[in-house]
């Protein structure tokens, strides 16, 4: 709904001014005068403001040259000469949200927070980061590449490659998904920036001069290429008034249209085979991907857009839709590819499907089926109900209130951004009820889908079939080609040159090791933190056959409910089984509907629905813990009653007689979980670091980490015999008639006036409770030391080091939790990231398995980084610390447990607080003893927790440097253990 045009500070011209109902949301459209530059507001009663700024940046090689832009940008500013304002800011601050992506067409900057002299702090910093940057050398050296004698100053020993950049690609191209979206968009796109690696391929990073990156930033950092996007309850004239006077009026208008051209389109489809590194021992049978790729519309022509969503939804949604019921089904693979979807991020959109586990031979074949599948759609069409079902979950999603990941504000914003970093209309893509409604309409003519599978993908040339295969020797010869180049680099040096790469390393130590004036930054106070943070309210009802407790939240249309019963007891074999079963809850069948019409079913009346275990160690003795079964689902309001019916019905209906359909959904968990080790390496070394710390961190790692993923991987091979596969089975039907013996209760959250509609339905179709109970879920207690090495298909080392704490009634458990911020902003971020090239390193106190942890991410080092650990508790103990330091540390941990979520979200959370017996009042009392920790408790603690004798460690990495380290793992005593 159009509006009148909003106020605006001069320096501005207010463009137009739209009113979007569906998210109760204003969306202001502003243009600079002078230079341009476009800003975007969304108005909302929300305290929680959001900033972005963007840069279109269309790289012409995979140099990385946006990617390491991105991070020396914010290395030190005009107004800011310090040479590491990012990360001080982080700790300076009670943002609820800081970072700063590199896309493969726009490089963004953004942050959020709930206080105002928080918000214009970062926001001088982040306008001063971006359009005044320094780009010293030297950082450049540090983020981006450099090479050094792998002996310090000795310039006959061997050059190695450092950087931050360069050590984070090697892990990002460890990734096989990456690796294969990477190709795949290098054949899809063979003239267009898309062609490239906007992060940096490893191999091309060193050929980046400078020079170079320095005219990037000339020609693509300037205002007349900047997006600016705000949301928040600040105005946009208050937002733009700071714009001007600290950034935009020193600018004059540049004749600047950066944008990525049309690709060119292919006259057939297209076939190529690629290799990836494949470092695991084992077999290579059933290792290869076999994907189609296929370039369809325009992402920013919204109608283009939303029809591409629309048919790709009616193939892959979920297990009933046409194509992923091939995917699932078919002989020729394990699971469907990681791939698999409609990729709207670039200017034109890619539709992809395929399998990984396959292997090559198997390329026509899945080629003809996946061709087949779309031309009986395109024949014979999809039944009305199935498409009214994908246009409801369109809907459902352009209603959530998200934001439990991502700042709700920062969510709209990106989803917007796509279409205004190629200079169409972002306001339309956030206000989709018309073009929903509009589809609506097509939909009731037969043809119209089937049009659409024709015309976009079975008679589309443009379109890639890859086959990529694993190769043992791949990275061996890019180690030799690495060692090859850099022995060529060395022997073309004259002693000048030595002297100056010398000169280099010595003096980026010694930046690294300058003590910067940290009061030219902005700060917020431990007097701007609010005193208390403000409870939420509810509501119970016992005389129903459950217990009911409701929330009234702002959920823009939707019903969250759950069920909750306490987990009973369960053997050890059981508790394996529990991720399992929880997945599988959903994803069967339910009475006499098959899996296939359950899903059908979901998909028409929910948005999701889903089961998982809660687990806590008790607050007051870790080896004390209390677990229970959640089944939960969202819907929207107008489907609450169908919504409660599908709950009952899958809790009491579950059928797990469906045994083809439990082997195809272990096969596919397998997939996933391998595709996450390199993602997720530092959460797993710290997951088997702790395992010996309490029972929860035991079983974590058992079901949850690299000893689940390896029972995973044995159980997916035992299910070829059938006899296997029903015992499996039974298995788990025994654990699920175990929690049917569990009392229940039930959660509801929903606006008010929906809440008594839902009580009385819930009461009526839940019934009585026949629940009996039983022993509840219990765990051996386990503290001892544990010390494994981990070998994995990674370029990279993920390091660990854990050590046994205290849960987090335990009056030092506020004491540690700051020491993890206080020894990553001293000590382990310029040890581990800027001196190590590491992509990432910190500390952390686990209260909920009693457990402090330190850890390294996509770590080129591995003996030096363990070192570092060390280091940076005598580092504590040690030198002398300046009371700032411990402040920074207290607002991070303050601005950590006040950072709001959606109000689902929230609701949940402080439901499952109070089931777990932790209150408000003891997250106030918490929250104060984090505010009253000094110098001498951080100590006290180091002294009294981090003693080496205490110490477990574990490393996930790959065999070449388990060969090169042998000596290492022997003497830290470390098992060696493979996936």
């Amino acid at each position: 709904m159009r509006m009148p045009l909003p106020e605006a500070h001069s320096a501005f011209e207010a463009v137009r001014h739209e009113r979007i109902e569906s998210l109760n949301l204003d969306v202001q459209e502003f243009r600079h005068r002078e230079t341009g530059a476009v800003h975007y507001h969304l108005a909302a009663q929300n305290n929680e403001n959001v900033f972005l700024v963007a840069l279109r940046t269309v790289p012409e090689d995979s140099t990385g040259v946006a990617h390491i832009l991105e991070h020396t940008a914010l290395c030190g500013s005009e107004r800011f000469p310090v040479r590491d304002p990012f990360f001080m800011m982080l700790r300076r601050s009670l943002n609820t949200f800081m970072n700063a992506f590199t896309s493969s067409d726009w490089t963004a900057y953004p942050f959020a927070s709930q206080n105002r002299k928080d918000f214009n702090n970062l926001l001088e910093v982040y306008l001063d980061a971006v359009f005044f940057s320094r780009l010293d050398p030297l950082d450049f050296a540090q983020e981006g590449h450099r090479v050094e004698f792998r002996e310090p100053g000795n310039p006959d020993s061997d050059l190695v490659f450092k950087g931050v950049v360069f050590n984070e690609m090697k892990g990002a191209m460890s990734s096989i998904p990456s690796v294969l979206w990477g190709k795949m968009c290098e054949h899809l796109f063979p003239t267009t920036t898309y062609h490239y690696n906007s992060g940096g391929d490893p191999e091309h990073i060193p050929d980046l001069s400078y020079d170079e990156l320095v005219a990037f930033y000339r020609s693509h950092y300037h205002p007349s290429n900047a997006i600016f996007m705000t949301f928040g309850d600040i105005s946009a004239a208050e937002h733009q008034a700071v714009f001007e006077q600290r950034a935009l009026h020193r600018f004059q208008r540049q004749d600047l249209r950066i944008q990525v051209p049309p690709e060119t389109r292919l006259g057939a489809p297209l076939r190529v085979q690629e290799t990836y590194a494949f470092d695991e021992s084992g077999d290579l049978a059933n290792r290869t991907h076999l994907v189609m790729g296929w370039m369809l519309g325009e992402s920013s022509n919204l109608e283009q857009m939303l029809e591409a969503q629309l048919l790709s939804s009616v193939l892959l949604e979920n297990s009933a839709s046409p194509l992923q019921h091939l995917l699932e089904t078919t002989d020729l693979g394990q699971a469907p590819s990681p791939l698999c979807g409609l990729e709207d991020s670039m200017r034109e959109l890619v539709f992809v499907c395929g399998l990984e586990g396959s292997e090559a031979e198997h390329a026509d074949e899945l080629e003809a089926r996946v061709l087949a599948v779309i031309a009986d759609v395109a024949e014979n069409g999809i039944s009305q109900e199935r498409l009214h079902a994908v246009l409801h979950q369109l809907e459902l999603h352009q209603r959530e209130v998200s934001g439990d990941g991502y700042p709700y504000g920062l969510h709209l914003i990106l989803q917007a951004l796509g279409c205004a970093t190629h200079y169409s209309d972002p306001i339309a893509v956030l206000n989709l009820d018309p073009v929903i409604d509009s589809l609506r309409e097509r939909i009731e003519d037969p043809d119209y889908i089937k049009r659409l599978a024709r015309e976009l993908l079975l008679d589309n040339p443009h379109r890639v079939t890859l086959t990529m295969t694993p190769d043992r020797e791949l990275s061996a010869q890019k180690l030799a080609r690495e060692t090859r180049r850099l022995a060529d680099i060395k022997a073309s040096m004259n002693e000048a040159e030595k002297a100056a790469t010398i000169k280099l390393a010595t003096d980026l130590i010694a930046r690294q090791q300058q003590v910067d004036d940290e009061s030219v930054l902005p700060k917020v106070e431990l007097s701007d933190v609010p005193a208390t943070v403000p409870e939420l309210t509810y509501e119970e009802y016992d005389d129903g056959p459950l217990h009911l407790t409701t929330y009234k939240q702002g959920t823009n249309g939707l019903v969250y409910q759950q069920m909750i019963a306490p987990l009973p007891q369960l053997d050890a074999d059981q508790q394996a089984l529990l991720p399992l079963y929880t997945s599988f809850m959903t994803e069967l069948g339910v009475n006499e509907d098959s899996y296939l019409d359950t899903q059908h079913r979901q998909s028409a009346e929910v948005g999701s629905i889903n089961a998982f275990t809660s687990m806590r160690g008790n607050a007051e003795n870790e080896q004390e813990v209390t677990a229970n079964f959640v089944l939960s689902s969202k819907a929207l309001q107008r489907n609450s009653t169908e919504q409660t019916r599908l709950m009952v019905d899958t809790l009491l209906g579950v059928r797990f007689d469906e045994i083809d359909r439990m082997r195809e959904l272990v096969s596919q968990q397998r997939a996933r979980r391998e595709q996450s080790v390199t993602g997720n390496g530092h959460g797993l070394a710290m997951a088997a670091a702790c395992a010996g710390m309490s029972p929860l961190a035991r079983l974590n790692h058992q079901v949850s980490g690299l000893a689940g993923l390896r029972s995973l991987r044995q159980l997916d091979s035992s299910l070829a015999d059938k006899g296997a596969a029903r015992q499996f089975a039974e298995r788990l039907a025994t654990v699920h008639e175990q929690v049917c013996t569990m009392p229940r209760q039930l959660l509801a959250i929903a606006e008010s006036e929906a809440l008594p509609g839902i009580v009385d339905t819930a009461s009526h179709i839940w019934g009585h409770d026949p629940a009996s109970g039983g022993h509840r879920f219990s765990l051996e207690a386990v503290r001892e030391r544990r010390n494994e090495f981990w070998t994995a298909n990674t370029q990279v080392n993920f390091c660990a080091r854990a050590y046994p704490s205290v849960p987090v009634r335990h009056p030092d458990a506020a004491a540690l939790t700051v020491l993890g911020g206080f020894l990553r902003n001293g000590f382990l971020h310029r040890a581990i990231r800027e001196q190590g090239g590491a992509y990432g390193g910190g500390a952390s106190q686990d209260s909920g398995v009693a457990a402090f942890r330190f850890y390294s991410y996509r770590d080129p080092r591995l003996a030096e980084t363990l070192a570092d650990f060390d280091a940076a508790v005598s580092w504590l103990l040690e030198e002398q610390h300046e009371p700032r330091a411990l402040e920074e540390s207290i607002l991070g941990v303050i601005g950590s447990l006040d950072k709001p979520s959606s109000p689902a979200g929230e609701a949940k959370q402080h439901f499952h607080n109070r089931l777990f017996g932790r209150t408000h009042a003891q997250r106030e009392e918490f929250r104060q003893r984090v505010l009253d920790v000094s110098l001498a408790d951080l100590r006290r603690v180091a002294e009294t927790y981090l003693r080496p004798e205490l110490a477990s460690t574990a490393v996930v990495s790959n065999s070449a440097q388990l060969e090169t380290s042998g000596e290492l793992v022997e003497a830290l005593g470390l098992q060696v253990e493979s996936l």
